[in-house]
Protein backbone atom coordinates (compact mmCIF):
# COMPACT_ATOMS: atom_id res chain seq x y z
CA UNK A 1 0.00 0.00 0.00
CA UNK A 2 1.11 3.64 -0.72
CA UNK A 3 1.28 6.17 2.09
CA UNK A 4 0.70 9.95 0.97
CA UNK A 5 1.36 11.83 4.21
CA UNK A 6 -0.83 15.03 2.30
CA UNK A 7 -3.97 12.73 2.24
CA UNK A 8 -3.30 11.67 6.19
CA UNK A 9 -1.86 13.48 8.94
CA UNK A 10 -2.82 11.35 11.87
CA UNK A 11 0.61 11.72 13.52
CA UNK A 12 -0.46 15.83 13.16
CA UNK A 13 -2.94 14.85 16.17
CA UNK A 14 -2.57 13.84 19.60
CA UNK A 15 -3.09 10.24 20.23
CA UNK A 16 -6.70 8.77 21.93
CA UNK A 17 -4.69 7.60 24.46
CA UNK A 18 -2.96 11.07 25.07
CA UNK A 19 -6.52 13.31 25.08
CA UNK A 20 -7.80 10.98 27.64
CA UNK A 21 -5.28 11.10 30.27
CA UNK A 22 -5.08 14.80 29.64
CA UNK A 23 -1.46 14.71 28.00
CA UNK A 24 -1.12 17.85 25.75
CA UNK A 25 2.10 18.34 25.11
CA UNK A 26 2.34 16.45 22.07
CA UNK A 27 5.21 17.30 19.84
CA UNK A 28 8.33 18.62 21.55
CA UNK A 29 10.42 21.42 20.21
CA UNK A 30 13.78 20.24 20.19
CA UNK A 31 16.96 23.03 21.14
CA UNK A 32 18.15 22.49 17.82
CA UNK A 33 14.81 22.93 15.77
CA UNK A 34 14.99 25.47 12.52
CA UNK A 35 11.71 26.39 14.21
CA UNK A 36 13.25 28.18 17.05
CA UNK A 37 15.31 30.43 15.28
CA UNK A 38 11.67 31.70 13.67
CA UNK A 39 10.31 33.85 16.25
CA UNK A 40 7.10 34.37 14.25
CA UNK A 41 6.38 30.16 14.25
CA UNK A 42 7.35 30.68 17.41
CA UNK A 43 4.84 32.67 18.69
CA UNK A 44 1.90 31.39 16.51
CA UNK A 45 2.71 27.33 16.53
CA UNK A 46 4.68 26.65 19.72
CA UNK A 47 3.68 26.85 23.79
CA UNK A 48 5.89 26.24 26.57
CA UNK A 49 4.45 23.84 29.54
CA UNK A 50 4.76 23.93 33.16
CA UNK A 51 8.32 23.12 33.03
CA UNK A 52 9.62 25.04 30.60
CA UNK A 53 9.36 22.89 27.84
CA UNK A 54 8.28 24.02 24.08
CA UNK A 55 6.01 21.91 22.32
CA UNK A 56 3.76 22.57 19.19
CA UNK A 57 0.02 24.19 19.81
CA UNK A 58 -2.48 21.61 19.55
CA UNK A 59 -6.13 22.93 18.88
CA UNK A 60 -9.14 21.73 20.71
CA UNK A 61 -9.87 19.01 18.52
CA UNK A 62 -5.96 17.79 19.38
CA UNK A 63 -4.78 18.43 15.80
CA UNK A 64 -1.56 20.18 15.83
CA UNK A 65 -2.19 24.18 14.89
CA UNK A 66 0.15 24.08 11.83
CA UNK A 67 -2.07 21.64 10.30
CA UNK A 68 -4.05 22.17 7.33
CA UNK A 69 -6.84 20.41 5.29
CA UNK A 70 -9.27 17.77 6.29
CA UNK A 71 -7.98 14.75 8.02
CA UNK A 72 -7.48 11.56 5.81
CA UNK A 73 -8.38 13.31 2.66
CA UNK A 74 -6.16 16.09 1.84
CA UNK A 75 -3.80 17.73 4.64
CA UNK A 76 -0.82 20.20 4.53
CA UNK A 77 1.85 21.17 7.17
CA UNK A 78 2.29 25.57 7.22
CA UNK A 79 5.49 25.03 8.96
CA UNK A 80 6.63 22.20 7.10
CA UNK A 81 10.25 23.21 6.36
CA UNK A 82 10.63 24.39 9.84
CA UNK A 83 8.73 21.30 11.15
CA UNK A 84 10.30 20.17 14.49
CA UNK A 85 12.17 17.23 14.71
CA UNK A 86 9.87 14.68 15.87
CA UNK A 87 7.70 15.40 12.93
CA UNK A 88 10.80 14.52 10.85
CA UNK A 89 11.27 11.32 12.59
CA UNK A 90 7.71 9.71 10.96
CA UNK A 91 8.20 7.76 7.77
CA UNK A 92 5.39 7.10 5.44
CA UNK A 93 4.05 3.55 5.90
CA UNK A 94 6.62 3.46 9.01
CA UNK A 95 5.39 1.52 12.37
CA UNK A 96 4.60 4.79 14.21
CA UNK A 97 2.55 6.35 11.18
CA UNK A 98 0.40 2.96 10.91
CA UNK A 99 -0.04 3.31 14.76
CA UNK A 100 -0.83 6.73 14.27
CA UNK A 101 -3.58 6.03 11.28
CA UNK A 102 -4.96 3.26 13.33
CA UNK A 103 -5.57 5.53 15.84
CA UNK A 104 -7.47 7.91 13.91
CA UNK A 105 -9.63 5.05 11.98
CA UNK A 106 -7.42 5.66 8.71
CA UNK A 107 -6.44 2.12 7.99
Amino acid sequence: MDYDCQRCGACCTNTTANASEGYRDYVAVELGDGIRKRKDLMKRFVIFNEAGEAHLKLDADGRCAALRGALGRNVWCVIYSDRPSPCRRVQAGSKLCLTYRRDKGLE
